[in-house]
């Protein structure tokens, strides 16, 4: 497995992980919700059932947020190799090393830290298009593109 494989790869399992825990806890609300109305009456009932119920519409709006995440690493061929930043590219800099695909947590692999980076973020979209060689500066940090895979 190369180097961007395994990193696609832990992404993928990192995203699959937390859909299934939010499908969970939405099964476990909805579970609590149907519960609740069985066995209860009254003002505080109702409130009780409006904050699972507000509670479930945002643990879905993270659900489908994390599985279009999870698409988009999905759709990233992780053996194309770039001559120019694009999505999938692996970009090493000065200073750190960048896979652009969707904005996620670092992570480490083989001792290096993997920063993901989503396109259309201020970093990523000065990223698109450049090649090795090319600087681009953030925050006025500076960073010169030494490999991109």
């Amino acid at each position: 497995m190369t180097f961007k494989q395994k990193i696609k790869s832990h992404y993928q399992n990192l995203l699959s992980e937390k859909i299934n825990e939010l499908r969970f806890m939405i099964s476990d609300l909805a579970q609590d919700a149907q519960n609740d109305a069985k066995g209860s009456a009254g003002d505080k009932h109702e409130t009780a059932l409006s904050m699972m119920h507000l509670e479930q519409e945002k643990l879905n709006q993270k659900l489908a947020e994390i599985i279009g995440q999870k698409n988009s690493i999905d759709k990233i061929d992780a053996d194309a190799i770039h001559a120019r930043v694009a999505l999938g590219s692996l970009v090493q800099t000065n200073e750190m090393l960048f896979y652009i695909s969707t904005a996620l947590p670092k992570i480490t692999i083989d001792n290096k830290t993997i920063i993901a980076v989503s396109p259309e973020s201020p970093l990523g979209s000065q990223l698109l298009g450049k090649s090795v060689g090319d600087e681009i500066t953030i925050n006025n940090n500076r960073f010169h593109i030494k490999t991109i895979e």
